[in-house]
C-alpha cells in the first residue's frame, strides 16, 4: 500500500510535464554560489489496478520531475536532474496494474530517467513531492490513469515537447579525426545500451556492465600500440540513443566501428544449448530468424529508454542505405573483417554454430565506414555467462578483437601499397 503524503496533490489535465506541490523549506540567504542537492532514490512502491495505478518514489533530498507520456507504445517518463540510483536489482518491485515493466538510470549528463511501459492509454494524474513530518525521507508520487485513446491524444498534444538526448558532441571528449591523409586509422567502440537501457539482463548481471569493460579493455589495447586513434560512443555507464552512435561515427571519420553486445535466449528449453560468440555485418534480410530477432530488439533500444521515435520510414531507408553500400566498397570491408575477426576470436572464445551473420541493425547503417556488431556470448547460458563476468576473459576477448584490428589494417595497407 502506498504511503499517503502529508500535503496536497497537484492534480494534473492529463498534460504530462507537471510541477508537484512540494513542501518547501524557508528561504536562506547565499553568501556563495548554490551547489546542486544530489537526490537519492532508495525505494519505490506501487499500488492499484489497471484503472488507476499509484506510483510512489522514496527519495532522499526534494526533486523537480518532468513527467511526460508516449505513444507507440505507450510509455510514461520521469526526467529528473541530480538523481542517483541506490536500490539493488534484487530489491527493485515487479511491474503491477498498469505498470508492465519499468526501467531507470542516466539518460544524459546530470539527467535521470525512469520509463514505466504501460498496457493502454493513459495519462498522468496527482504529481506530489512530499515529506512526512519527522522523516526525513522524501517521495515523489503520482497516479497513472487509463483512458480511452482520444483523451490520451489531447494529453499528448496539450503537453510540452519531451526533452531530446544530447548531441553526440557532448557525449565525447576526444575531439574529431582530423583529414584523412597520413592520418592513422580512426576506431570508434561502441559498447552497447547503458544508462537506464541495461540491454539483456540475468539475475544482477547487467549486458551494459559487461561490454563496457570489454569496450575499455579494447580501448586501451588499441590505443597503447600507438597506432589507431581510438574512441568510445560511451566511456561510462550513460544512455546513447541509436543515432547518437551513428553520429559519433561520422564525427570520428571512422575507418572501423565495433559494437559490442551479449545475447541470450528466451526459451528455457535451448539457453543450455547455445552459447558463444556472433559477429554480425548489415544487411536487409536477416541470414535467419534467430538474426531478425535480435535485430529487432536491439533496434527498440531507444524506444525502452522513453525516446519518441519517428516510425514510417525505416525499411526505405534501410533500402537506400543498402543501395548506397553496393557502390562503396565499405560492405566488402565489413565482410572482410568479420571473417578476420571470427578467425582471430576463435583462438580465445567460444563460437556460436554459425559465427558470422546478417542482420538490419540500425548502428551497422553506415555508408563511409565498415562496421560490425559482437555479441560476446549468451548470458543465459551458465557457461557464457561465468565468462562474461570474468575480467580476464573480458581482457583475452578484447585482445583477440585487437589482433583481428591490427590484420585487417596491416592487410589493408599491404593492398594499398601494391597498387
Amino acid at each position: 500500500m502506498l504511503l499517503q503524503p502529508c500535503v496536497a496533490a497537484a492534480q494534473t489535465t492529463g498534460v504530462g510535464s507537471v510541477a508537484p506541490t512540494v513542501a518547501a523549506a524557508p528561504a536562506q540567504p547565499r553568501t556563495e554560489p548554490a551547489i546542486p542537492v544530489i537526490a537519492r532514490a532508495t525505494g519505490v512502491r506501487f499500488g492499484g489496478d489497471k484503472t488507476r495505478t499509484q506510483v510512489a518514489f522514496e527519495l532522499t533530498a526534494p526533486v523537480k520531475p518532468a513527467v511526460f507520456v508516449l505513444g507507440d507504445p505507450y510509455r510514461v517518463v520521469i526526467d529528473v536532474s541530480d538523481l542517483q540510483f541506490r536500490f539493488a536489482v534484487t530489491e527493485v518491485p515487479a511491474a503491477h496494474g498498469l505498470v508492465s515493466a519499468w526501467r531507470y538510470g542516466l539518460f544524459a549528463a546530470r539527467k535521470s530517467r525512469i520509463v514505466l511501459d504501460v498496457l493502454a492509454p493513459i495519462r498522468v494524474e496527482r504529481v506530489t513531492m512530499a515529506v512526512a513530518p519527522g522523516n526525513q525521507a522524501w517521495k515523489l508520487a503520482f497516479d497513472i490513469v487509463a483512458v480511452d485513446a482520444a483523451t490520451f491524444d489531447a494529453v499528448l498534444k496539450a503537453q510540452p515537447r519531451p526533452a531530446k538526448a544530447p548531441k553526440a558532441s557532448a557525449l565525447e571528449d576526444l575531439p574529431a579525426a582530423a583529414g584523412k591523409v597520413n592520418a592513422r586509422p580512426s576506431i570508434v567502440i561502441d559498447p552497447g545500451h547503458g544508462g537506464l537501457d541495461p540491454g539483456t539482463t540475468s539475475g544482477t548481471v547487467l549486458e551494459k556492465h559487461v561490454v563496457l569493460a570489454v569496450g575499455r579493455h579494447l580501448k586501451a589495447i588499441l590505443a597503447a600500440s600507438g597506432r589507431y586513434d581510438v574512441s568510445m560512443t560511451r566511456s561510462h555507464d550513460l544512455f546513447v540513443s541509436l543515432d547518437q552512435r551513428l553520429r559519433l561515427s561520422q564525427k570520428h571519420r571512422a575507418d572501423l566501428f565495433i559494437s559490442i553486445h551479449a545475447d541470450a535466449v528466451a526459451e528455457p528449453a535451448l539457453a543450455q544449448a547455445v552459447r558463444g560468440a556472433t559477429v554480425y555485418t548489415l544487411s536487409d534480410q536477416a541470414s535467419d530468424e534467430q538474426a531478425r530477432l535480435l535485430a529487432e530488439k536491439e533496434n527498440a533500444a531507444d524506444l525502452l529508454a522513453g525516446v519518441d521515435v519517428g516510425r514510417g520510414r525505416e525499411s526505405d531507408d534501410v533500402r537506400n542505405i543498402l543501395v548506397d553500400l553496393m557502390k562503396r566498397e565499405t560492405s566488402n570491408f565489413s565482410h572482410e573483417f568479420s571473417a578476420v575477426l571470427v578467425g582471430e576470436l576463435r583462438r580465445t572464445v567460444a563460437l556460436a554454430r554459425e559465427p558470422q551473420r546478417g542482420a538490419a541493425f540500425k548502428v551497422l547503417k553506415q555508408t563511409q565506414t565498415p562496421a560490425v556488431l559482437i555479441e560476446l556470448g549468451y548470458m543465459s547460458n551458465v557457461q557464457d555467462q561465468q565468462l562474461l563476468q570474468s575480467p580476464e576473459w573480458q581482457r583475452q576477448v578484447a585482445s583477440g578483437i585487437a589482433r583481428a584490428v591490427d590484420n585487417f589494417f596491416a592487410k589493408r595497407s599491404s593492398t594499398a601499397s601494391r597498387q
